[in-house]
């Protein structure tokens, strides 16, 4: 072979090498984007869209894993946020989910009572309270659980985060026990009421998503406002709802009603278990204890990052890196805080991919989290 055919050959070689290196990354770098973005629920204005509204993009072009819906706006104080009547809610849920062919998370807190997104002034049904329904009796707690279920099916939302299993420790705690939000003071039968909401929910193809791990019926004040620490009031027994809901689905492997699909975290802080830092960040916490000993394997969603235990004790970056370096999976983004941010996904996917890319969270930490939570979609019927 002539030299200079060689040369040229040589040269060509080494182009399409490095073509193929360029290309690896670039797929590399999209999938560990498309990983960040199924890692965000997030919080959006608007009882219908518009090419112009952020969510579509956020979708669209971002491949978000959910949205949360709310009926107020915080931030300007003002209603409707994103629900004035269930015709309304149920074109809005239908236009959101026909963005991508995706499955979109469309999330919401329909607890009953006073956690109440769906009010009858917007012409849905009564919810009651888990309290209430907890002194009928199963058959009370199974019946608002079902009438809960069926509504949520059919306005296509198809994640409630739902049940309650803080166990009321504190009846005067200003953010659970005030608010009939528990069940009671037994863990038994916190765990009995809560399967209920799980089976009836799960039935009907709503994802039932267990809170406030590690337990929040203990505290004395609200983590909307700041930090609560339950150092020396929580008790160790408010861990047997979620170990009770666990064992039972581990057992039933078969049943997809019993299986415990995702638990919220809370931002108490809780010396007892980890002497630094609050539940959401906390390793020991949802690592050590909700994964490693608890063998919970869904996935775990944080509380809501705008609330003020979060937001006036941390920085947006290291909040984001504590969290999923201490094992959490999906990230409640609810821009419905102090301030609204249309183009919160955008700049979360870059925070958390700059954390990436100076080594302070491992690329397989996105990965393991995208993976939990498309199986979980896998799930939705």
């Amino acid at each position: 072979m002539k030299p200079f055919l060689s040369v040229i050959l040589f040269s060509l070689l080494l182009a399409a090498c490095g073509n193929a290196q360029n290309n690896s990354a670039n797929g590399d770098e999209q999938r560990l984007r498309d990983d960040i973005a199924q890692m965000l629920l997030v919080g959006f204005r608007g009882t219908a869209l518009s090419d112009t509204s952020h969510i579509v993009r956020d979708i669209r072009q971002h491949h978000i894993g959910g949205v949360i819906l709310f009926e107020y706006d915080a931030p300007s104080h003002s209603r409707p946020r994103n629900i004035s009547s269930p015709a309304q809610l149920k074109r809005l849920c239908a236009d959101l989910q026909g963005l991508r062919s995706e499955t979109l998370l469309i999330g919401i807190d329909q607890e009953g009572g006073r956690v109440t997104r769906l009010k009858p002034q917007y012409g849905f049904p009564t919810f009651p309270s888990a309290a209430t329904s907890a002194k009928g009796g199963i058959d009370s707690v199974r019946s608002c659980a079902r009438l809960t279920a069926s509504t949520l099916r059919s306005l296509g939302i198809n994640l409630n985060f739902a049940p309650c299993v803080d166990v009321n420790v504190n009846p005067a705690c200003p953010i659970i026990g005030k608010l009939d939000r528990s069940f009671g003071a037994s863990p038994r039968r916190v765990a009995q009421c809560a399967a209920v909401w799980i089976e009836e929910q799960q039935r009907q193809g709503v994802v039932a998503c267990l809170k406030h791990f590690p337990g929040h019926g203990s505290s004395r004040s609200d983590t909307h406002l700041g930090l609560a620490d339950v150092s020396d009031t929580w008790q160790p027994t408010e861990l047997e709802p979620y170990k009770a809901l666990i064992d039972s689905a581990q057992a039933n492997p078969d049943d997809p009603s019993r299986q415990v699909r995702m638990i919220m975290t809370t931002h108490v802080f809780n010396g007892r278990i980890d002497s630094l830092l609050p539940a959401t960040l906390s390793h020991p916490t949802l690592t050590g204890l909700l994964r490693d000993s608890l063998r919970f394997d869904g996935v775990i969603i944080t509380d809501d990052l705008a609330m003020g235990a979060m937001t006036q004790h941390y920085s947006d970056t290291t909040m984001l890196r504590l969290a999923i370096l201490a094992g959490a999976d999906l990230l409640c983004l609810s821009n419905n805080g102090a301030d609204y941010d249309p183009d919160i996904v955008p700049r979360t996917i870059d925070l958390i991919l700059a954390l990436v890319r100076r080594g302070d969270i491992p690329a397989t930490r996105i990965h393991q989290s995208a993976t939990r939570i498309r199986r979980l979609k896998s799930t939705i019927r």
